[in-house]
């Protein structure tokens, strides 16, 4: 009986899209992501506004800066539905203060995809906050960026994907996530 190299098992099939993926996982920084410019609020904006924004620029978050244009915290679509909705508030009488998620975990621009990977999994965050060296906001990153990142590694993989049956949601079929 042949005995297998360690490798054999986990070797590369030689796919130059697979060859490349390795390298631009730990090689790659967020600002690869081309992250969407933040939208910012003041801490005393009302969560209807935030909304309305939020709605404008089509991003699942605003924000929040003091008045140093510092970040102080992030609003996103889920504590829309948790801290607001989940609680009966009114959003055109509630402050950003009072539901927003305080100084939220954060990246840079400089930092890898695959940290921010790591912190999107982790902790089960699906936007973060990139900030500069003073902390400000410069650019936020979602997993749906992530995402395009990964299927921009593997286009033609990804493009001539078979619809596989059952496997894969159909375009048009809704789901709750």
């Amino acid at each position: 009986m042949a005995e297998l190299d360690a490798d054999d098992e986990y070797s590369s099939s030689g796919d130059p899209e697979e060859q490349a993926i390795s390298p631009a996982v730990f090689n790659d920084t967020v600002a690869t992501l081309a992250p969407a410019d933040p939208v910012l609020l003041r801490e005393t904006a009302s969560v209807g506004e935030a909304c309305q924004r939020m709605v404008q620029a089509r991003q699942a978050a605003v924000l929040v800066v003091d008045a140093g244009g510092k970040l102080a915290g992030i609003f996103t679509e889920r504590d829309l539905l948790t801290r607001v909705v989940g609680r009966g508030l009114d959003p055109k009488g509630t402050a950003l203060s009072d539901v927003m998620t305080p100084n939220p975990e954060v990246l840079s621009l400089r930092d890898r995809v695959a940290y921010a990977v790591h912190c999107m999994s982790v902790a089960g965050y699906r936007t973060v906050p990139l900030v500069d060296a003073q902390h400000k906001p410069v650019g936020i990153v979602t997993v749906s960026d992530v995402i395009r990142w990964l299927a921009s590694l593997f286009p033609a993989t990804v493009l001539n994907l078979p619809p596989g049956g059952d496997r894969l949601k159909r375009p048009g079929q809704v789901d709750s996530g």
